[in-house]
């Protein structure tokens, strides 16, 4: 004769075989969670810094999956009716230590269960009731994806606008950078032809002066010639006027003779 389970409990479960860790850290999580409505039990489970919580999650989904896909249930109408875990099977190990012996390492493992269960209308509307008076209403899961959708196509519009506004920048300086370089270059032509202007005025004001102090120079050397000149024709001249009388005395004479 069969009947039903009298320990069975009512709801959607998921389970998590042989979890590599011991019943008692599983339960301090599940501790948190139980009683607690879907979305905040992942929630709590995000935010909690125990390792079990990973694990925990995922039987969690797995749980609220199996509703939904096996009974049509809305995951914004369940919440976490029980979820406990078992012992499982001890890996025995042994570890060598001074003086000959051996001590046991236990490697626990355990047998994780959610179950979840939907509100009753009367239940459901309550809590309805209260979050709409405090400013927090529960969105259904079409409302969350299309809330998240919109979030990361903000996000990915943001990072395009991002990436414009850096292009822009990067444009911009290398259009400064360009401009600075002609500029400079520019200037440096500038004084290059500055520089050439004025050594071509510091050569012609050498020559310029040389020039002069050449003629001073030269001036004085040129009165010596002339006067040296004069004195040499006037030697020459005074010569020629002796030869000139020399010449007449010698015509006389003969004249006389």
């Amino acid at each position: 004769m069969t009947g039903a389970k009298t320990n069975e409990r009512p709801g959607v479960r998921a389970q998590h075989r042989h979890a590599g860790m011991s019943a008692t850290k599983a339960r301090l999580v599940l501790d948190l969670i139980r009683g607690k409505s879907v979305a905040e039990a992942r929630t709590i489970l995000q935010f909690s810094e125990r390792g079990a919580a990973e694990p925990i999650a995922k039987v969690l989904d797995s749980a609220v999956a199996n509703a939904a896909n096996n009974n049509d249930i809305p995951p914004e109408e369940l919440f976490v009716a029980t979820a406990y875990a078992d012992e499982g099977p001890t890996l025995k190990r042994w570890r060598p230590r001074a003086r000959g012996r051996a001590t046991r390492i236990r490697k626990r493992t355990c047998h994780i269960t959610i179950i979840v269960g939907r509100y009753s209308v009367e239940e459901y509307d309550r809590i309805r009731a209260r979050q709409a008076s405090s400013g927090r209403t529960a969105p259904d899961a079409a409302t969350s994806r299309a809330r998240r959708v919109a979030g990361s196509r903000k996000g990915a519009k943001a990072a395009e606008a991002e990436a414009e506004t850096a292009e822009a920048e990067t444009a911009e300086a290398e259009t400064a950078e360009a401009e600075t370089t002609e500029v400079e270059e520019t200037t440096a032509g500038d004084q290059a032809v500055a520089d050439e202007t004025a050594t071509d005025e510091v050569v012609t004001d050498s020559s310029a002066e040389s020039a002069e102090e050449g003629n001073d120079v030269v001036e004085p050397a040129d009165a010596e010639d002339a006067a040296d000149e004069a004195a040499t024709e006037a030697v020459v001249a005074e010569d020629s006027a002796e030869l000139a009388d020399e010449a007449a005395a010698d015509a006389d004479k003969k004249d006389e003779d």
